[in-house]
This record gives C-alpha cells, structure tokens and sequence, in this order.
C-alpha cells in the first residue's frame, strides 16, 4: 500500500503527526489506528470466508484479485487452453515490418530482400529512389 513512500517523506509524516497530536497522545493514536486497521482487516477477511461459504465448492480455487479487470484479461490471455501463446509466437515482427516498409516504399516483395541494416534491423530511414525523369507517376482512379 505505502511501497513508494521515501524516507523523507516517513519522516515528515513523522514530524506532522507529532505536531498535531503531541508527544503525550501520539502513542495512543497510533495504538487506536493500528487497531482499527487490524478490525477492518478481520471484517474484510471474514466476508471473504463468507462469500467463498457461499458460492460452494466449484469455486474453491475463486480469487477476489480475479475480479480487477487487468488481472481478469492477464490470467486469461496466459491460459494454455486457448493456445494463445503458440499464435503470439507465430508472427514474426521483423519480416511483417519489412514487407510494411517494401510496399510503403514501392518496392516488390518477391524480387529483392528487404533492405537490412546492421543487427539484422529494418532500416526505416532510407529514402526511397526518384523515379526516372521520363516515367509517369501510377494514376489511380480512385483517388481523383
């Protein structure tokens, strides 16, 4: 709950609540929070054990982190039963990005590899070739 606090900021915390409450009653404050805290901590768990009563047995493994959407989507994207991981592995970036840059660039995907920089890259930076000065531009139909 508190994991980003910085020691500068416990202590200023610290001097604060001496502050407000004083040397003589922080004590008890800190007493009467830590208690309250531990009671709501009990309650909570306890209507956990409730429901989990409740729901019966085809349940069991019921986990009310599940119930947070970004842990839903996750557990669910890491099941093996939909074999989501083999489709995941299947696309291979660095080819679907060079073919990307081909057609982007003019270029025909079956005569001539992609350009590759060093590390075996895609090198995104080069400028396609000016077209010959006696050859027209392709017309499209549907753009005019």
């Amino acid at each position: 709950m508190f994991n980003d606090i910085g020691s500068l900021e416990l202590v200023t915390l610290i001097v604060l609540a001496v502050l407000v409450f004083g040397p003589d009653k922080l004590p008890k404050v800190i007493q009467d929070v830590t208690r309250t805290i531990r009671r709501i901590r009990e309650f909570s768990e306890g209507a956990k054990q409730d429901i989990r009563q409740e729901l019966g047995p085809e349940f069991k493994d019921f986990e009310f982190e599940d119930l947070n959407p970004k842990t839903f989507i996750r557990k669910q994207l890491d099941n093996e039963d939909l074999g989501l991981k083999e489709i995941r592995n299947g696309f291979d970036i660095k080819k679907e990005m060079a073919e990307v840059t081909d057609a982007v660039n003019g270029h025909d995907t079956d005569d001539a590899p992609a350009p590759v920089a060093s590390g075996g890259r895609v090198d995104m930076t080069k400028k396609p070739e000016p077209p010959a000065a006696d050859t027209r531009p392709p017309f499209d139909a549907d753009a005019t």
